[in-house]
């Protein structure tokens, strides 16, 4: 991040940042999705990578708004939290309620990220007066959060028991 001198740098850089990370979840979820056992989690995982894809196309509207090229900035955060993912459904060969409560956790880790990311640069669009960016980043925002709300509806109504279940 060295280069940081003002808040559209940095404004910029962090735009950078989710925008590669968006790319690399649309890969990653349709991974998911086919590990899934739960129905409800396919379902949910595949739902999430048609948002992304809107996501993606924001993300390009906020830069052509900018004036800037769409491009990313390599993200060790997610390449880390896709990466945890993966010895997850390494060490969990089989699909059970188990590995889907894995599944749930690595995506929760990931919309957690995301909304981080989405709330600072909402704020700093809000403090630079970019009102119709700040839009776009609070719809995705936005999305993000109910994704996350419906992995844990997910968790607590079925896999979560059902996993306790698979233990006993």
């Amino acid at each position: 991040m060295a280069g940081m001198k003002t808040l559209d740098d940095l404004f910029l850089h962090t735009l950078k940042d989710v925008y590669y990370a968006e790319r690399q979840i649309l890969k990653a979820l349709p991974r998911m999705a086919k590990a899934a056992q739960s129905q409800d989690l396919r379902d949910g995982f595949m739902m999430h990578r048609e948002q992304t894809q809107e996501q993606i196309e924001r993300l390009q509207q906020i830069f052509e708004t900018l004036g800037k090229r769409a491009q990313g900035v390599t993200c060790e955060a997610i390449n880390g939290l896709i990466e945890e993912c993966e010895e997850l459904l390494e060490g969990t060969p089989q699909p059970s309620a188990v590995r889907d409560a894995g599944l749930i956790a690595c995506a929760q880790a990931v919309e957690h990220y995301e909304m981080a990311r989405y709330g600072a640069l909402a704020a700093w669009a809000r403090a630079s007066g970019k009102k119709d960016i700040v839009t776009l980043l609070e719809e995705t925002l936005s999305e993000e959060k109910q994704a996350d709300a419906l992995l844990n509806k997910v968790a607590n109504d079925s896999i979560n028991p059902e996993a306790l279940r698979e233990a006993a």
